[in-house]
């Protein structure tokens, strides 16, 4: 606390006291002041001066709640105008003074001067001219001062001023109230409107007690919307401050304590009332949070009337410039350019977009502090059904299809407001990958807000702690209360909307009862679900309501990359270009389609307009597509000529290296096609319930050895941990099998962390695992290391029986006579599942097939290639000789002739 140098005086006379300053900081009474210094780095000294030679009336004061038996004191006559003539007076102004006696407890008494220097106003003169105060009992006037004192009493009793007028000085006494009977009902009797009050006390600072005028009610007054740090009470009664508490309570008592404000009544917590202090000098609550010394906080914030957004935007004021409680803030960052607008390629669900950045990259956004609708409570689901969330969860297709309206094809504004970091699974969570949440505006519309506002999407509430939320997320909880309040979406009382899509996609008996329905209809409005490649695509018809495959018309597009067993084969060239142009072109959007006929494998053929523009026709314009001949019989065929004629001109794309052939007339020379017999070695693994089979080939056994050898090496010394492997349908692993030992496989479906199906992809046979016994494949031994060795194909010329003794019996044949041994295989003929083969043993060079034949355990498939006849003649005769014998399935004759179709055997 500053002080002046010491008045001179000669050596031998009475000490003169040191005058010191300081800045009143509180009025205990009307004769005790706290005085504080300035401060410097933190809240300053303080200390306590009582005025000497003068007393005051005391305050009231209230029962100690450890004493029950104690009473409340009230007012001495005329002590709280006493204080209050000196709080009015001297609140936050500069004085001097000088310390005349200090008693062995530490009490200080002397003499307090308004202003810089003992020339000022004498404060215990005023209170005694006022007659707010009296000169002690028994002192005598033998100095000036006590004179001026005694002069100055003398004055007020002849005036009749203050404890001297008539009467006893009831009037001054205050009716004081502590607490209130019903706080929700007198916050609402003051209707928002703002109360005159004094405060009395800062706790911390957004918590202050307040004396309410005219009615002095003694209140705890919450700072609505904010909270600053506390000072925590320890077990021993002491009180250890958080970081910032001590300096933030500060800010608050320098311009608040002993004021004069207006308090708006907003709500209460218990007997505590929240409310917003109103100075002439600005809103403390905003203060607060602009200089770093307070958040916001959720609970209480929507009650703030004053504006929530002003709150927000003062706290990120402090945020940004890492202001006290945000030294170690770091604002969240992204990858894109959030001046510009993104345009949205496609909506994953009711919380998830998916933007194109300027760079042309593609990047997933979440819609920030929202939770889209999901089930509650059990899953009725039946177990044997596959859960479709977009259909079965109530209102998530409404919430899809309204962010798809608003959105799909548009330039949006994307605000990041925070980037959440990647999870690991546990037992009940799965692994989520890093999000990178943001506000997306279209139109000055907050889209995420508009979801809520319409029951579309629930918002997720935050520990006090987490800051990483919407920048908007008052609002967002303003839209929610609307929602409730209204029985919006997920909180209305009615039934839930059902939607029972049917989905016919590869069902070809469906396909062909709706294929006659279609092609009547015409062109048919359709959403186009999902790409998979330039001309395929998943389309859901809303009048049907119905997802089916639907493949353009008229053109030969490029085909992308193929899964197939134990190989990736690559995509033609401009394959990805072409499934991007149609992805960018209709993906979600809606689409009218014209259905001509339908594959063998239920898929529907057809023409697909965008915006008046046929699909087949843009692909062909654009050098993605040829124009294929079955375009004759169409009405679309000139304008698919005309644009393959531009596209050829300009030697693009698929049409890079085309050159025009001159037209000669050549004679067709028929060859006919030879059996090619060319057999290799392999080694059997795995046979299936169908009688298809996996091999290894035996010129690459080696190198399988070789990796397993390194890959059990390698998990020796670095063992996977169990539990830390989130497996994910499609994705490579390494699985134990039942022998203790690691193979490589692939997972193919996950039903449970209990129950992961996986496929071994170097010997063909799957199992039912938990994902305790798997682990991450690490990319030394990948499928790009070495391909998967394990190679499905099945028998040529052979029909599997359908029955399923009969089946088995085929199976156990084959299991007993080549599992786990050599053979030779030689590949016949392709088809779409896998290729068929004929196999033999490796010693005796017969043929496995025809052994089948000759046990009369299958059938023979006839085929009419010019190449396989002489092989099937063999067959047939070798099936003649197992009917004449009466083998297994002959046992009773030739079954074929009256009821072939109920076996499901055809001639």
């Amino acid at each position: 606390m500053a002080s002046s140098a010491q008045s001179g005086g000669s050596s031998g006379g009475p000490a003169v006291p040191t005058v010191q300053r300081g800045i009143i900081k509180m009025v205990l009474s009307g004769c005790a002041i706290i005085v504080r210094g300035q401060p410097r780095g933190g809240p300053p000294p303080e200390r306590q001066i009582n005025l000497s030679n003068i007393r005051a009336g005391n305050l009231a004061r209230r029962a100690a709640a450890t004493q029950p038996d104690a009473k409340d004191t009230p007012d001495e006559p005329w002590a709280f105008p006493a204080r209050e003539f000196l709080r009015k007076k001297l609140i936050g102004k500069e004085v001097c003074f000088t310390i005349e006696n200090k008693t062995p407890q530490g009490r200080e008494y002397g003499m307090i001067y308004l202003g810089k220097d003992t020339n000022g106003e004498n404060i215990a003169e005023s209170l005694v001219a006022e007659g707010l105060a009296t000169r002690r009992e028994g002192m005598r006037a033998n100095n000036p001062e006590q004179n001026r004192l005694s002069e100055c009493e003398e004055q007020a009793k002849a005036a009749k001023k203050g404890m001297w007028s008539e009467g006893n000085g009831s009037h001054t006494i205050r009716d004081l109230k502590y607490t209130i009977e019903n706080p929700r009902h007198f916050v609402d009797s003051h209707h928002q409107k703002p109360v005159n009050a004094i405060i009395e006390h800062v706790r911390d600072g957004s918590v202050v007690r307040a004396l309410l005028l005219p009615d002095y009610y003694l209140v705890t007054v919450m700072l609505s919307g904010i909270k600053c740090p506390t000072f925590r009470r320890e077990a021993d009664g002491s009180e250890t401050p958080e970081p910032f508490a001590a300096e933030a309570k500060f800010f608050t008592e320098s311009r608040l304590l002993q004021r004069d404000v207006q308090i708006i009544l907003e709500s209460c917590h218990n007997q505590n009332i929240l409310g917003t202090i109103l100075h002439p000098n600005g809103n403390i609550t905003e203060l607060l949070l602009k200089e770093g010394f307070a958040r916001c906080v959720d609970w209480s914030i929507a009650v703030y009337t004053r504006g929530a957004e002003k709150l927000r935007a003062a706290e990120r004021f402090a945020k940004e410039r890492r202001l006290r409680i945000w030294r170690d803030y770091v604002a969240p960052t992204a990858n894109l350019d959030q001046k510009d607008k993104q345009f949205v390629a496609k909506v994953l669900n009711a919380d998830a977009i998916v933007v194109k950045l300027n760079s042309g990259d593609y990047k997933t956004i979440h819609l920030s502090s929202i939770r889209p609708p999901r089930l509650e409570g059990e899953n009725t689901q039946d177990k044997n059904k596959k859960l479709r969330p977009l259909y079965d969860i109530p209102y998530m297709f409404e919430a899809r299809e309204f962010l798809r309206k608003k959105l799909i094809g548009k330039k949006v504004n994307v605000t990041v407001d925070y980037i959440r970091p990647a999870s690991p699974a546990t037992e009940t969570v799965p692994a989520f990958s890093e999000r990178t949440c943001a506000t997306v505006t279209i139109g000055g519309i907050n889209i995420a807000e508009a979801l809520v506002s319409k029951g579309l999407a629930t918002v997720i509430r935050y520990r006090q702690d987490d800051d990483q939320r919407s920048s908007h997320y008052d609002e967002l909880l303003a839209a929610e209360a609307r929602a409730i309040k209204n029985g919006k979406g997920l909180h209305s009382k009615k039934e839930v909307p059902i939607h029972r899509v049917a989905d016919i996609s590869g069902d070809t008996q469906k396909a062909k009862q709706f294929l006659p329905f279609l092609q009547r209809a015409g062109r048919s409005e359709a959403v186009v679900e999902y790409v998979f490649s330039g001309s395929r695509l998943k389309l859901y018809l809303p009048k049907e309501t119905c997802l089916i495959t639907f493949l353009l018309a008229g053109i030969e597009c490029p085909r992308g990359a193929r899964n197939l067993p134990g190989l990736v084969q690559e995509g033609e060239p401009f394959s990805e270009e072409a499934t991007l142009f149609t992805k960018e072109l209709v993906l979600q959007r809606e689409v009218e389609v014209e259905v001509e006929s339908m594959d063998k494998a239920g898929n529907f053929i057809g023409w697909l307009h965008i915006d008046g523009a046929n699909l087949s026709v843009l692909l062909v314009e654009h050098a993605l597509s040829k124009v294929h001949f079955t375009a004759e019989r169409s009405s679309y065929y000139k304008s698919l000529l005309s644009a393959e004629e531009a596209a050829k001109q300009k030697k693009e794309k698929v049409w890079a290296h085309y050159e025009e052939q001159p037209v000669e007339e050549v004679m067709p020379v028929l060859e006919e096609k030879e059996r090619s017999a060319s057999y290799k070695p392999v080694f059997v693994t795995e046979i299936t319930d169908d009688l298809h089979f996996y091999v290894q080939d035996v010129e690459t056994g080696t190198q399988l050895e070789k990796l397993m050898e390194n890959m059990r090496n390698d998990i020796a010394s670095h063992p996977p941990v169990e539990g830390s492997y989130a497996p994910r349908r499609g994705e490579f692993c390494i699985a134990k099998f039942v022998d203790g030992e690691w193979y490589r496989a692939r997972v193919e479906k996950v039903e449970s962390p209990a129950k992961i199906h996986v496929f071994y992809i170097d010997y063909g046979n799957r199992e039912v695992l938990p994902s305790t016994r798997l682990g991450t494949l690490s990319p030394a031994f990948s499928t790009r290391v070495l391909p998967a060795q394990a190679t499905e194909y099945a028998f040529a010329f052979i029909q599997v029986p359908q029955d399923d003794d009969a089946r088995t019996d085929a199976v156990d044949s084959v299991v007993r006579d080549i599992q786990n041994t050599q053979c030779l295989l030689n590949v016949e003929h392709l088809s779409a599942g896998c290729p068929h083969v004929t196999l033999q043993f490796a010693d005796s060079k017969g043929d496995v097939g025809l052994g089948l034949v000759k046990e009369g355990l299958v059938m023979v498939e006839v085929r009419k290639e010019k190449q396989f006849q002489k092989v099937i003649t063999e067959y047939l005769n070798a099936q003649e000789s197992a009917k004449s014998a009466r083998l297994n399935l002959w046992r009773y004759g030739d079954f074929r002739a009256d009821d072939a179709d109920e076996f499901g055997y055809s001639r």
